[in-house]
């Protein structure tokens, strides 16, 4: 994948959750959408499948979900 498939995702803390970040880079509508994305392992953060909708994202992590990667970066 190239970077310009890459859309970067600026936060303002040090992290973000993922189901936070999944709604704030518009690639769910809401926390049900993004449950079930996650529970059903359509979620990949840095690579590999992440089942944790809680799990902390820092400045560097992508997330890939439908084929759109995002990628964290500070402000």
């Amino acid at each position: 994948m190239s970077n310009r498939d890459t859309t970067d995702i600026s936060i303002r803390d040090d992290m973000i959750r993922l189901g936070q970040l999944l709604k704030l880079a518009s690639l769910v509508e809401d926390g049900v959408e993004a449950a079930e994305l996650i529970k059903n392992g359509l979620v990949q953060v840095n690579g590999e499948i992440e089942e944790r909708r809680g799990r902390q994202l820092h400045v560097g992590d992508t997330v890939t979900v439908n084929g759109q990667t995002v990628r964290i970066t500070a402000p």
